[in-house]
Parts: C-alpha cells; sequence; structure tokens
C-alpha cells in the first residue's frame, strides 16, 4: 500500500518517497511527522486533493487551523471513491484544543469525523478525542520514525560525546517549559562541569532570557540559527544526552530526533518519549527524579548505552517504518469502503 497523505493548502509542495526514508537530503522535507506517514509505505506527500492519483485509493488527511479546507478536500477524495482516514497535523493535546476553541471550528471537526473512513490518532489521548467527535474507526499509530533505515542512524562514538542537548526551544510556549529547563540544569552542569547546547530560535528576546540564567559561560553553547534536519541530528548526537520537561502531550519530535542521535532522551511527557524511553521520560516523574536520572546517565556512561540499546530496540518494534506500514496497511484494508 502506498499511501497519499494530504495537507490541504499547506506550504511543502508535493513529495514522493519511492525509496522509503530515503538518503538523508536537506534539499527536501525529512520523513519526520506527517511526511513520515507517507514515507513508511512509500507513499506520496500532497498539498492540494486534486493532485492525489485515481490510482491511489488510500489517503491520510491531515487536520489543521483551516478545517474548511479539510472538510473540502474529504468530501472530494470521497467522492473518488478513495478511502480517507484523518489525523491531526499538529497533535498535542493543547495544541487540538486551540484549533478547536472557536464553537464553529468544533462544529466543522464534528462533522469531518461523521463523513471520514476512519482516523488515526497519533497520541493516546487522542484516540477517546476521535471516537467521542464520531468516528466510526479510531486506531493508535504513532509517527512512524525512520530508526530501522540505517542511512538514518546520526550516531557519534561514545568517546566523543560531552555535555547535554536541551531538546525545546520555544519561551513563548508555556507548556513547553524551555525556561524551567534550562534553571534546572544549571546546577547539574556546574557541578558536573558539563556543557549545555541551546538552540535560540527568539532571536533578542531569548537572548536576554539566557544571558540572565546565569550560566558559566564556559559552560553554555547557543546556536543562534535553524539548522538543516541533517545537521542538527549530528549537533544531537554530540551530546551525551537530551534534556527537555515539555509537557505538551505532543506526539513527542524531540525523543524522534534523540532516537535517530542515538542518544538518550531524559524528560518530556510525548508519545514516543513514553513508548521509547519510558524509563527516562517525564510522565509520572517530578523535575526531581528527572535531574537524578540525568546525573546517573552522565556518571554512568555504559548506562547510557544500555538504556539506548534498549530504546532502539523498543523503536524498532513499536514506531519503525517497517511496523507502522504494516499498522497502516491492516487499517485501512479494515476501514476500505
Amino acid at each position: 500500500m502506498k499511501l497519499a497523505v494530504l495537507n490541504p493548502g499547506g506550504r511543502d509542495p508535493q513529495q514522493d518517497f519511492p525509496d522509503g526514508a530515503g538518503a538523508p537530503n536537506d534539499a527536501v522535507h525529512p520523513p519526520v511527522s506527517g511526511h513520515a506517514f507517507a514515507a513508511c509505505t512509500s507513499g506520496t506527500f500532497f498539498r492540494k486533493d486534486q493532485e492525489v492519483p485515481a490510482g491511489q485509493k488510500n489517503a491520510l488527511l491531515l487536520l489543521r487551523d483551516n478545517l474548511k479546507a479539510s472538510r473540502q478536500a474529504l468530501m472530494e477524495l470521497r467522492s473518488e471513491g478513495k478511502t480517507v482516514a484523518i489525523a491531526w497535523k499538529e497533535a498535542g493535546t493543547l495544541q487540538v484544543a486551540e484549533q478547536l476553541a472557536k464553537p464553529a471550528a468544533f462544529q466543522l471537526f464534528r462533522e469531518i469525523c461523521q463523513r471520514c473512513d476512519g482516523a488515526i490518532a497519533t497520541t493516546l489521548d487522542l484516540v477517546t478525542f476521535f471516537t467521542a467527535a464520531g468516528v466510526n474507526h479510531t486506531e493508535f499509530i504513532p509517527t512512524p520514525s525512520p530508526v530501522d533505515d540505517p542511512r538514518w542512524d546520526f550516531s557519534t562514538p561514545v568517546e566523543e560525546r560531552r555535555g547535554i542537548f536541551v531538546g525545546t526551544r520555544e519561551f513563548r510556549v508555556p507548556s513547553r517549559n524551555h525556561l524551567a529547563a534550562l534553571l534546572a540544569l544549571r546546577q547539574l552542569a556546574a557541578s558536573m562541569f558539563e556543557p549545555i547546547t541551546v538552540i535560540n530560535t527568539d532571536g533578542r528576546r531569548g537572548r536576554g532570557l539566557i544571558e540572565r540564567l546565569g550560566y558559566d559561560p564556559r559552560l553554555l553553547n547557543v546556536i543562534e540559527e535553524r539548522l538543516p534536519y541533517s545537521r542538527y541530528l549530528r549537533l544531537v548526537g554530540k551530546h551525551k544526552l537530551v534534556w527537555q520537561l515539555d509537557g505538551s502531550g505532543v506526539p513527542g519530535q524531540v525523543a524522534g530526533d534523540a532516537l535517530l542521535a542515538r542518544v538518550p532522551c531524559v524528560g518530556g511527557n510525548g508519545t514516543t518519549e513514553r513508548l521509547v524511553f519510558p524509563e527516562i521520560c517525564g510522565h509520572g516523574r517530578d523535575v526531581e527524579q528527572l535531574f537524578d536520572l540525568a546525573a546517573r546517565l552522565l556518571e554512568h556512561p555504559h548506562d547510557c548505552e544500555a538504556v539506548m540499546q534498549r530504546a532502539v530496540e523498543s523503536a524498532k518494534e513499536k514506531i519503525s517504518f517497517t511496523a507502522a506500514a504494516k499498522r497502516l496497511e491492516a487499517f485501512f484494508h479494515r476501514i476500505a469502503r
């Protein structure tokens, strides 16, 4: 099955994935997030429903803030006899709530749920949400990861790794807890003399906040630019661990990036965090417990290797492209019109 993934009116252009994840190429969108669902089935990502070929019978429609465009695309695809499942493009618990804050938007969402053939929940919280809104068939399928493709192994030799990478970067989104994550790390960095790397995407305001955190300048590396995805993964891979306190209930891109870099991800309550890093994720743990886990991993590199080995094995079983493709094919077979 080659899946057509449609983001109606989105900015990303049409993209084919004939070779699955393919070799890393920063000239095109990486096989992550919504694109991962197309890539794991060697399918295609579209931005217009008119571009979807007649022979491509299974489609995944990504919902975003423009639900009118989503409803129109759903009607067009179904009129052509296609089986259409829906999924949220921005699937964090708070993100979905924000997108449905207006009564008209919620009414559109319920109409879409009642018209579609099924829904894919990329977080566990969305399963009951879709069902309660009127979807007849809902399946929990985490966002696929090309962890099983050797071309997407961005690991660095253990002896070359140093410091902690902060996985979040948004000061303006309260649920990301980005400022709290940086504050919590300051003592650990000083006591173990481990450098901290953080990406600043908030310009002067972000720099001002970071400068006032009181870090030893020798232990703080601030990246002031957005990096191409492969460069970003290589940067992550140079660290001993990834640290975050994200409480947004998202699918888990931070942990997904850490997984490809083969670096343990401490903290965060996203889906990938909970599935792949259950021993060190933020679900059910407070900051003090996460701090202790991070300190132990820094003190005992062999523990890092063991955690990462278990994470990769778990990921290949639960969220790899191979596992996701099988689940998607079974799901679309079950909801086929």
